[in-house]
């Protein structure tokens, strides 16, 4: 099963279509970490060191003073993964609200980032791209900078459309497993694997690797599954549906009027310890950028600690855009103020396990090569040869000293 371009297809129902940050976690069930993982968090291991300075950061949107002009480019167009979202909260985070304007035929939002002597353009993913996957996205326009690109979709296309990340957005991804029966409580991915209970999901990778482990059946899993809830609730939820932490447990309970009380979910994050929403840029093109990203990517990890500390603002405008847009996401702003604290709880967004904001760890990154890489292989999407951690990230740009 490979990594499809769309894993981030959400709900689709009434006035509401859910996106990854679009809900939170509320729900009476704590959520559960499986204690087996895949490459689990050791002692970080620098891939490369360097201390960079934040200037002009303070706290409000698109308050920054870098200069980056004749640095950076002129524009500097980062390509997200989906509709805008509060996924990319810090990424909006770096332009003005007075500032931002949106180019509906084109699905994009740009201003000027801070003051900072360059224009920041944001391009809708997922539906908005046919479904492409970002890291095509980045070789078919070379002025797109850096996109947003899972750790596994990294390592897929590791031989073809080699990236590099330089920004750990998100710490762990969001996925859950959640159900609607209320005499279920698994508490591991093999309980429900045990169980034989109906599984409803798209293919995808992590789905190859838990049947790999035995952990689930490959005949209890229906990778039909669109996204609408309208199987889970014809089978009063007596079937485990793959969703997200900080969406489909929050939607179902406040925003689905055929469900409209809490689920139980199991949390997959640490059983598949992928980084999400990491920023990558091409591999041919780090070296060339390295000045310019020396100094943006100190902004990228102020920004996002702003966004997750004070998301109001920015969140405002995400919801703004959104429903400008064909097809677009119609955000409700108490789910995505709810999903940011969710994702915070979680340590979804968070330090890497070096302390620092955004960071890397490469005995993680290289657990995933050695599991995914025989994967793929099966499939006939052969990655790199000799692929290593260095290949997949970098924390050369990060500034050691910004925590969250």
């Amino acid at each position: 099963m490979s990594h499809p371009p769309h894993h981030r297809r959400r709900l689709h129902f009434g006035r509401h279509r859910a996106v990854l940050l679009s809900g939170a976690l509320v729900v009476g069930v704590a959520a559960v970490v499986v204690p087996t993982s895949v490459g689990a968090s050791k002692p970080a291991t620098d891939l490369v060191s360097s201390s960079s300075s934040v200037g002009g950061g303070n706290g409000t949107p698109g308050s920054f003073t870098t200069n980056l002009k004749g640095v950076c480019p002129s524009n500097i167009t980062i390509q997200t993964n989906w509709w805008p979202e509060p996924d990319a909260g810090g990424l909006y985070q770096l332009i003005a609200p007075s500032q931002g304007k949106a180019d509906i035929d084109a699905n994009s939002y740009s201003g000027p980032l801070g003051h900072t002597g360059v224009t920041l353009t944001l391009l809708a993913g997922g539906p908005a791209v046919g479904y492409q996957t970002v890291s095509s996205q980045l070789y078919a326009n070379p002025n797109i900078l850096l996109g947003q690109v899972q750790t596994d979709e990294s390592i897929q296309l590791s031989a073809t459309q080699p990236t590099t990340a330089v920004f750990a957005s998100y710490e762990w991804t969001p996925q859950v497993f959640f159900w609607g029966n209320p005499k279920w409580n698994f508490k591991t991915v093999a309980d429900i694997g045990k169980s034989g209970a109906q599984v409803l999901a798209y293919t995808a990778t992590y789905l190859s690797v838990f049947e790999k482990k035995g952990w689930l059946k490959a005949s209890q899993v229906n990778t039909s599954y669109q996204g609408n809830p309208s199987e889970f609730v014809a089978d009063s939820g007596k079937v485990v549906s793959q969703g997200y932490i900080d969406d489909e447990p929050y939607i179902y309970q406040h925003d689905l009027s055929s469900w409209d009380k809490p689920v139980k979910y199991l949390w997959v994050g640490k059983s598949y310890p992928v980084y999400a929403n990491s920023l990558v840029i091409r591999s041919g093109a780090l070296q060339q950028n390295s000045a310019c990203l020396t100094k943006l990517v100190p902004l990228l990890q102020q920004a996002e600690i702003d966004y997750a500390h004070n998301p109001t603002a920015t969140n405002k405008v995400i919801y703004n855009y959104a429903s400008q847009l064909q097809g677009g996401a119609q955000l409700s702003l108490a789910g995505s103020a709810a999903a940011v604290k969710t994702l915070l709880s979680h340590g979804i967004i968070g330090n890497g396990s070096d302390g620092v904001f955004a960071s890397f760890n490469s005995t993680r990154l290289t657990n995933l090569i050695k599991t995914l890489g025989p994967i793929f292989a099966s499939e006939q999407k052969p990655i790199k040869t000799g692929l290593s951690a260095s290949d997949l990230a970098t924390n050369q740009f990060l500034d050691k000293n910004l925590h969250l």
